[in-house]
């Protein structure tokens, strides 16, 4: 296992905030500007140069991620521990990695954060995020998401998780009927098991593969499942189709009946970390603490081909309970804290289409808060 020292990652960022000159913002959207917060400090963070930070507006599938050194940005401890519970639709997959990661190397205990992760469906999750029965969610700006946003739920999406390989084929999978080929198959119609149902983040990237055949998001029937039953269901013939992730769609790829027809675009992460009012105005230094554990997670543990360390895989599959032999078969996520420019807007036309949308369409400011990830790697707007 790989050994990363942080000491003096850490002595640097003292010596380097004490003299350097900072830039001020205010980390809330204006919905939350009534309550607590305050106007926040940006200061230059040690090992978290240039490359710790993109331009939303690059929307190049070869785009390389942002990454701070191993071990950055370094803790900055509460000053009195938080105890914080985020909800996840699951503990199994692959996206959720970093997360158990963080809490298995104690990153979180580093800045003073108990945190506990809960398996909660996104809509259960939503109205306890709103309420601060909880403090976070690690799931994706669903159209459950944008609609109680559009209600009145202050909710942002304030960091990313990942986008695919490009040799990955996590996405839409369907079993092939007598005649059809991978290249002539017609959706229209058909059953499609998924996680969220209808209004899912998938919607964005499946509407581009249904146009391809013969379908559209209004012409297939969806199927709620839970993350154990979406590949039993394809398998048996519960359901025509489903959304395979990482590495779960591994375990038919190249077995005859079965084909891929598209996945999540390359560069473009569609989920990640949602925060209620609490992170977002009442604590924000939590807030930011909490992004800041999981961003030098990434940086150390995920910064690149984290499959190629063998002993690393092994670990991660035990933590993940999953088979360490199909964990391999799959190339590495690319964890990605950053979110692009325009993806709630891509998603709520696809919403639209969907016919789960309510109302108008939410501009960005209502929907995304990059300010509190800019803030623990040093980004000065």
């Amino acid at each position: 296992m790989r050994t990363h020292f942080y000491g003096a990652a850490l002595t640097a960022v003292v010596l380097l905030t004490s003299t350097a000159c900072t830039a001020s913002h205010d980390t809330r959207s204006p919905e939350s500007r009534a309550g607590g917060g305050g106007t926040r400090t940006v200061r230059p963070v040690a090992g978290c140069d240039a490359g710790s930070w993109t331009d939303p507006a690059d929307l190049s599938p070869t785009r390389t991620p942002a990454r701070c050194e191993p071990g950055t940005p370094a803790p900055q401890p509460l000053p009195k521990p938080r105890k914080l519970t985020i909800a996840t639709g699951t503990l199994s997959a692959e996206y959720v990695a970093p997360l158990q990661v963080a809490l298995d190397k104690g990153e979180f205990k580093k800045e003073g954060l108990d945190v506990t992760l809960k398996v909660l469906p996104t809509p259960d999750s939503l109205p306890l995020l709103a309420k601060g029965d909880i403090d976070a969610l690690w799931a994706a700006p669903e159209a459950a998401v944008m609609n109680g946003v559009r209600g009145g739920f202050d909710i942002r999406w304030v960091a990313a998780n990942f986008s695919p390989d490009p040799k990955s084929k996590s996405g839409l999978w369907v079993r092939l009927e007598d005649g059809e080929s991978g290249d002539q198959v017609r959706m229209a119609g058909r059953r499609m098991g998924t996680m969220i149902g209808k209004g899912s983040v998938i919607a964005y990237p499946m509407e581009k593969a249904l146009d391809q055949h013969g379908g559209g998001l209004d012409e297939i029937q969806y199927q709620q499942l839970g993350s154990a039953d979406v590949l039993t269901a394809l398998q048996n013939g519960g359901v025509d189709s489903a959304w395979l992730v990482d590495p779960v769609w591994r375990r038919v790829d190249g077995r005859p009946g079965y084909a891929f027809l598209g996945g999540q675009p390359l560069g473009e992460p569609l989920g990640g970390m949602l925060y209620g009012p609490g992170l977002l105005a009442d604590d924000v230094d939590a807030g930011v603490a909490l992004l800041r554990a999981y961003i030098r997670t990434v940086n150390t543990w995920f910064a690149a081909d984290y499959k190629s360390d063998a002993t690393f895989v092994t670990y991660l599959a035990k933590l993940l309970k999953t088979d360490e032999a199909i964990l391999r078969s799959t190339p590495s996520l690319r964890m990605d804290w950053e979110i692009r420019a325009g993806t709630t807007d891509r998603l709520q036309a696809a919403y639209k289409a969907q016919g789960v949308a309510e109302g108008e369409p939410l501009p960005e400011s209502r929907t995304v808060n990059r300010t509190l990830y800019e803030e623990a790697v040093g980004h000065r707007p």
